[in-house]
Parts: C-alpha cells; sequence; structure tokens
C-alpha cells in the first residue's frame, strides 16, 4: 500500500512539478526581489513579478512537466488562455493574500511571499493537472 502510495505521487510529472516549481518560484522572487529593493511598491513589484512568472511556467509545464506537445495554433492558444487564466485566479489570490497579510496582519513583506507562494503552488498545480494539460499531445 505504502509503495502504491509512493508509486502515485513520487513519480516524473510530480518530480518535475516541484523542479519546475521551484524555478518559477526563483523567477517570482528574483523579480519581486529586484523590484521592492529598488523601492517599487509590493502591489507592482507582485504583479510584475507574477506575469514574468507565469511566462516561464507556461513554457515549462506545458513541455516538461505535462508534456503537452501539440502545437497547433488553436490548441496552443486553448491551452495558453486557460493557464493564464488559472494562473490569474492564483495571482488574485497571491495579491490579496499579500494585502492580507502585510496590511492587515502586519507581517513583514517577504514572510508574507513565503507563505502565498506555497500555497499558489499547490493550487497551481491542480489547476494545471485538471484542467490545462489534461489531454497530453
Amino acid at each position: 500500500m505504502v509503495k502504491a502510495l509512493w508509486n502515485k505521487f513520487v513519480n516524473r510529472e510530480s518530480i518535475s512539478y516541484i523542479i519546475f516549481g521551484v524555478l518559477t518560484t526563483l523567477v517570482d522572487w528574483v523579480v519581486y526581489t529586484v523590484l521592492w529593493s529598488n523601492h517599487v511598491d509590493y502591489r507592482i513589484s507582485t504583479v510584475a513579478s507574477w506575469a514574468a512568472a507565469v511566462m516561464f511556467a507556461f513554457v515549462t509545464n506545458k513541455f516538461w512537466v505535462f508534456r503537452s506537445y501539440e502545437m497547433r495554433p488553436a490548441y496552443l492558444w486553448k491551452e495558453f488562455v486557460a493557464f493564464v487564466s488559472c494562473r490569474a485566479a492564483t495571482g488574485l489570490f497571491t495579491l490579496l493574500g499579500m494585502m492580507v497579510m502585510v496590511q492587515g496582519m502586519h507581517l513583514h513583506e517577504l514572510i508574507g511571499k513565503v507563505f502565498v507562494s506555497a500555497a499558489s503552488l499547490v493550487l497551481n498545480y491542480v489547476f494545471s493537472k485538471l484542467f490545462i494539460f489534461k489531454n497530453k499531445g
């Protein structure tokens, strides 16, 4: 039973998602930190870092994580719109989460960023797996 659970959750897809998720998070954090350290408002920094991470994540998730190789323009556009829509939902969650933690709870911006990044990572995997890259090309 333990082996079956292990094989179900620890496989090429989940490991590559974690690896590219970490790299996507790194893109997000680097852009956020560069902007934030240059005194750009944390809300603008959050939106800009999110956009950079979404573009990186689409390419890596499509080709390496979920192995979706369909390149017909209509299909590619459908995946891209679904991906960006789901990431927009988690991006909004991230922005609202940051506002609650920074303004409402008075946490340091980077502490809030840790919490919202972890929650977004999980939500993004679920959306990608169930709604976006379910049909592998």
